[in-house]
């Protein structure tokens, strides 16, 4: 499979939107380099070529997924560089990925704003998450309650995540 160039965006002009079918590839290589670069200083090599063995580096089946979960992405230059999967009516967001040299940038902060603010729309109170060692931490400092550790085998390998929920309260503007 052709390698996909690192994004290029040194100020960023982000746009956020719900995916289209034409993102699924670049979901693909997004999900691939945030595990496998993004995820090194949390789980070892074995851990994250399990990890991303998960899910197939094939825009076919991230644009499947697009059909099962609602999908928000964040776009620089025409490109998808981040992404969350949410199933709204169970209040769960099921991914969240950004592209590592621009994480920490608050493209993850925003996509899960913008998931949050579709969970209040839809009537949902309670958010939750199965989040990596990587991104419990930022969910805390975000007002996530941490329910727990838990682990999660993926071709043999344990791989180590928080569970998390949060409370979702409509601001009166």
């Amino acid at each position: 499979m052709p390698k996909r160039e690192a994004p290029r965006c040194p100020a960023p002009r982000i746009r956020y939107r719900e995916a289209l079918a034409r993102d699924a590839g670049d979901q693909a290589e997004v999900f691939h380099h945030a595990v496998m670069q993004g995820a090194s200083a949390h789980y070892t090599r074995p851990q994250r070529d399990a990890w991303v063995s998960a899910l197939p580096r094939d825009a076919s089946a991230w644009a499947a997924r697009q059909a099962l979960y609602t999908t928000l992405v964040a776009e620089c230059d025409g490109r998808c560089v981040g992404f969350l999967e949410l199933e709204p009516h169970a209040g769960r967001i099921v991914t969240l990925y950004v592209w590592p040299s621009l994480a920490r940038r608050g493209i993850g902060s925003t996509l899960l704003i913008h998931a949050e603010r579709l969970l209040i729309e839809r009537g949902v109170s309670r958010a939750s998450i199965e989040a990596s060692l990587m991104l419990a931490m930022g969910l805390e400092r975000r007002g996530w309650r941490d329910l727990g550790h838990e682990y999660v085998e993926r071709n043999g390998e344990r791989l180590s995540r928080h569970r998390l929920e949060k409370s979702l309260v409509a601001l009166q503007t």
